[in-house]
C-alpha cells in the first residue's frame, strides 16, 4: 500500500509503502518502508490479524525519527 506521513501543518515528511515483514521467529511486523530507503519498523501484529498495537507502536516510531506527534499516515489503496 503507498502512504505518506504528513504533519499537522500539511507538510509529506516521507512518501513510502506499508509493508509486512516476517521475523526469524514467525512473527509479522507492520513497517514502513520510505522512498528515501529507510525502514521504519512498527509493531508485532496480533495473531488474530489485528493491527491496533502494531500500528500505535508505528506511531510511537514516527515520533521517535521526526520528533513531532499528531502525524497523518495517508495510504492510497489501487
Amino acid at each position: 500500500m503507498r502512504c505518506m506521513v504528513v504533519s499537522r501543518a500539511g507538510q509529506v515528511l516521507a512518501r513510502g509503502s506499508l509493508v509486512i515483514h516476517k521475523s526469524d521467529s514467525g512473527e509479522l511486523r507492520l513497517d514502513l518502508q520510505t522512498d528515501g530507503g529507510r525502514l521504519i519498523p512498527g509493531g508485532i501484529i496480533d495473531d488474530d490479524g489485528d493491527m491496533t498495537s502494531a500500528s500505535r507502536e508505528l506511531f510511537n516510531q514516527f515520533f521517535a525519527v521526526w520528533g513531532m506527534s499528531n502525524l497523518t499516515l495517508t495510504v492510497n489503496i489501487k
